[in-house]
C-alpha cells in the first residue's frame, strides 16, 4: 500500500514537471500570454518633481502645498515642511 502511495506522489510530481516544461516551451516559442494587469500602459504617466529632494512622484498620490497659482508635489510630508521652512 505505501509503494503504491509513493508511485502516485511520485507520478504526480513528474507529471507536473513535464507540464511545466512544455508550458515553458509554448511560451517561449509564442512570447509571453497577456495578462489582465501584466501591460505596461500605452502612454507615459505623468509624474512631479519634488523640489526639495528631486525624487519624482505621481501627482495622485503625493503629498501637495499650493504656493501662489502653482501646485506642487512632495514625496513626504518631510519633503514638504523642509520647502515650507526655506520659503518662510
Amino acid at each position: 500500500m505505501l509503494k503504491v502511495l509513493l508511485f502516485m506522489v511520485l507520478a504526480f510530481y513528474v507529471s507536473r514537471a513535464v507540464w511545466r516544461l512544455l508550458d515553458g516551451i509554448v511560451e517561449g516559442a509564442s512570447g509571453p500570454r497577456s495578462r489582465p494587469g501584466d501591460r505596461a500602459p500605452d502612454r507615459g504617466v505623468p509624474m512631479a518633481r519634488d523640489p526639495v529632494c528631486g525624487t519624482f512622484v505621481l501627482p495622485g498620490s503625493a503629498v501637495t502645498l499650493v504656493d501662489g497659482r502653482n501646485r506642487l508635489y512632495f514625496c513626504s510630508d518631510a519633503c514638504r515642511e523642509k520647502y515650507r521652512a526655506r520659503i518662510a
